[in-house]
This record gives structure tokens, C-alpha cells and sequence, in this order.
């Protein structure tokens, strides 16, 4: 399924992608390269909005939120949310200090759900 994004949000991307925060660098050197056997994109614009990891194979975002910012956003991250998974894409929350300093627990969650969307090899029939 190709999912469609608001055109004018492509330069935003862009700019994003360069000035990336912390918590966001540091999660993108564990996902970039295929390193848990799926490509993910950052900064990927979806629908009316941009994510910061995307997966399209597993239609999976992973959002980081900010330390400072977030309190003040949550009524939109839930419209967000539930506009995102209107699109049938998978959202993962993670906490910008989780990142930062218990990366290890995030990979490991990030592993449990790519599992959870894998679908099972086909079996040999007898």
C-alpha cells in the first residue's frame, strides 16, 4: 500500500533530518543500515504529518518525545496517533530520556514489535 503525504512537508523532512536531536541520533545508528533486518527511513512525511522512523514493510512509525515539549503536545500526539493508525500504520512511543539512557530496553522493545508484525513463514504441507 502507497501512502500518500502532503507535498509541502518533503523540504520540512529534509530539515529535520539535519538537525536531527540526540535522543534521535542515537536511535537512528541502531536502526540505519538494516540493522534489525528492516530498512527504516527518517523523518518520513505520512499523511499530514512526519514521523520520526518509519518502516514501510512492517507500516511501522517510532516517535520520540521530546523532554521538554511533550507535556504541552499530548492532546495532538493522540489525534496524531489515531490518525496514523487510521492509515494502518503502527506507532511505538518512546520517551526521549529512554533513548538516551536505557537504549538497550528500546531496541529490544523495538525487536518484540517487529516480531509481533512479521508474519510467519509458510510451513511445509505434508
Amino acid at each position: 500500500m502507497r501512502l500518500r503525504y502532503q507535498k509541502h512537508l518533503k523540504p520540512f523532512a529534509k530539515k529535520l533530518r539535519k538537525a536531527g536531536n540526540l535522543a534521535e541520533v542515537i536511535l537512528w545508528n541502531e536502526l540505519k543500515h538494516d540493522k534489525l533486518r528492516y530498512r527504516f527511513l527518517r523523518q518520513r512525511p505520512l499523511g499530514r504529518y512526519i514521523v520520526d522512523f518509519f518502516c514501510h514493510a512492517l507500516q511501522l512509525a517510532i516517535e520520540i518525545d521530546g523532554s521538554t515539549t511533550h507535556d504541552i503536545k499530548i492532546e495532538g500526539d493522540i489525534i496524531r496517533h489515531k490518525e496514523l493508525e487510521a492509515l494502518g500504520i503502527n506507532i511505538l512511543r518512546f520517551r526521549d530520556s529512554d533513548v538516551r539512557y536505557n537504549l538497550a530496553s528500546i531496541i529490544e522493545s523495538i525487536k518484540t514489535e517487529i516480531l509481533r508484525l512479521t508474519p510467519p513463514p509458510l510451513g511445509k504441507e505434508e
